[in-house]
């Protein structure tokens, strides 16, 4: 499996975000869906396949904060 590039992706937040910092990011690279940390954002990022990434966002649908 080769290395997905994400130097040119279009890193997105949620419009819900605070705006601190603390918040994940999310860009669309082909047909991939990747996620990362904002105060990592040189660090690791998740890569879904869209199936993978539809049932993420299922999964945590309707979640709240604590």
């Amino acid at each position: 499996m080769t290395a997905l590039d994400l130097s040119l992706a279009d890193w997105r937040t949620s419009t819900r975000s605070s705006g601190n910092g603390n918040c994940v990011e999310v860009a669309a690279v082909g047909d991939r869906i990747a996620v990362r940390d904002s105060k990592d954002r040189p660090g690791p990022a998740l890569v879904f396949a869209p199936a993978a990434w539809t049932a993420f966002v299922a999964g945590v649908d309707g979640v709240r904060p604590a």
